[in-house]
């Protein structure tokens, strides 16, 4: 995979409208790999570090991974249909399945981090944890609550600096 550095926020018009359709999330812990697909998430500026913030919620395999690994990749797929394997990867739990074998997705290892990037997505950020909070119920407006947390699964926040972001050519 030949890789062309891009600075974080070249591509983040096309990263936040592509999160919306799915993105993949991948984490590693030891010999335990995993993807997911977000739907949602934030690239921004915060204490005046580039930040990708991704939302995971307790009950994910990712979750127990994260917590140990404390960094993650965001593998965004611009140019490239990967539907069918955004819906396999967000339907299905990697305590269960071996997603990257199932979809035929390609793991390629990380530049700054120890998780890998999915090969078949050309836009790649690379982030390690600086910060973290647990959703406090209480304060979640009642439409919020009412339409995405009626199992009271809530998420915990990830901001992760972004330690590299390339592009696949």
């Amino acid at each position: 995979m030949t890789i062309q550095k891009v600075k974080f926020n070249e591509y983040s018009k096309d990263a936040l409208e592509q999160i919306t359709k799915g993105a993949f999330l991948t984490v590693k812990d030891g010999d335990k790999v995993n993807t997911m697909t977000i739907g949602w998430g934030n690239i921004g500026i915060v204490w005046n570090k580039p930040i990708f913030m991704v939302a995971v919620r307790y009950s994910r395999y990712t979750y127990n991974l994260i917590e140990n690994s404390k960094e993650f990749t965001v593998s965004i797929p611009i140019n490239k249909d990967l539907k069918k394997e955004l819906a396999y990867c967000g339907r299905y739990s990697g305590r269960d399945v071996n997603k990257f074998k199932e979809c035929n997705l390609t793991m390629v290892d990380g530049q700054k981090v120890l998780a890998p990037v999915i090969g078949e997505c050309e836009l790649h950020y690379e982030c390690k944890v600086v910060y973290q909070q647990a959703m406090e119920p209480a304060t979640v407006a009642k439409e919020i609550k009412d339409k995405f947390y009626t199992n009271n699964d809530y998420h915990v926040l990830y901001f992760g600096e972004i330690v590299d972001c390339y592009l696949k050519k």
